[in-house]
C-alpha cells in the first residue's frame, strides 16, 4: 500500500505470494477484496483490513472458483463471479456474513459485476462482451432485482482465463462507460483494439425498452 499523492514509502500489508490484484475496497475505504490462488489452482475471496492493523481472512471459500468480489455502495452486498454451476455466472450474497444466503444475478453466463454509485443498478459483462445491467431495491431488508438488460452489444474484452480482472468502469453519475472495444481479427485491416466511452445510455435504453 502507498498514498495516493506518491509521498512515503510504500507498506506491505500480507504476507501471501497468491494474491491476485484487488477487485473492490469498501466505502469506508478499511476492507478490501482481494481474490487468492488456491493450492488447487483456484480463485477464493479474501478480506484484507487495514485498519488498525491489517489483517488477511477468508470471505468466501468454496470447492469452485470465486473471482471478482466488489461490495455494495451501502456495504450491505457482496457481487462476485463463480463457476458452480459450470460456468460464470455473477452472484450476490450479505456482506460480510456471505454464509447467510445467495442469489444468482445472471443467467446465460456473466462477469466482472459492477455497482453503480447509487446503488441501484448491479453491471456485469456477459460472455460476448456486451454490458449488461440489473435494476436494485437497496430499500428492502432482503436481495430485490429486477431482469438483466443489455445496456452495450458486444464486442468488448473482458480478459483472459489467467489476468480476470475488470476491464471496464463506470463514471460517478452512472451515465458514462469506459470499455476497452475488441478488434476485428488479425489482418492488417481489422480495427484496431479502441477505448469507448458511451454516454446518455439512459435515453438509448428508454429508445428500445418504452416505459407504458
Amino acid at each position: 500500500m502507498e498514498t495516493a499523492d506518491g509521498t512515503g514509502s510504500a507498506t506491505r500489508l500480507t504476507e501471501s505470494a497468491n494474491l491476485q490484484a484487488p477487485s473492490a475496497i469498501t466505502d469506508d475505504g478499511t476492507r478490501v477484496v482481494v481474490s487468492e490462488l488456491t493450492p488447487t489452482r483456484q480463485r477464493d475471496l479474501r478480506l484484507l483490513t487495514l485498519t488498525p492493523t491489517p489483517r488477511l481472512e477468508p470471505l468466501l471459500e468454496t470447492p469452485f472458483e470465486e473471482r471478482g468480489g466488489i461490495v455494495s455502495p451501502d456495504g450491505r452486498w457482496l457481487a462476485y463471479e463463480s463457476n458452480s454451476s459450470g460456468r460464470f455466472e455473477v452472484y450476490i450474497r450479505p456482506f460480510p456474513n456471505v454464509s447467510d444466503g445467495q442469489w444468482q444475478v445472471s443467467n446465460a453466463g456473466g462477469v466482472q459485476p459492477l455497482w453503480a454509485r447509487s446503488g441501484r443498478e448491479l453491471f456485469y459483462l456477459a460472455p460476448d462482451g456486451a454490458l449488461l445491467t440489473v435494476p436494485v431495491d437497496p430499500r428492502g431488508a432482503t436481495w430485490s432485482a429486477g431482469t438483466s438488460t443489455k445496456l452495450v452489444a458486444g464486442r468488448y474484452f473482458t480478459g483472459n482465463s489467467v489476468y480476470t480482472a475488470r476491464q471496464y468502469d463506470v463514471s460517478p453519475d452512472g451515465q458514462r462507460f469506459l470499455m476497452i472495444k475488441e478488434g476485428g481479427g488479425t489482418d492488417q485491416t481489422a480495427v484496431p483494439p479502441q477505448i469507448v466511452v458511451v454516454q446518455h445510455w439512459t435515453e438509448e435504453l428508454k429508445r428500445l425498452v418504452p416505459i407504458n
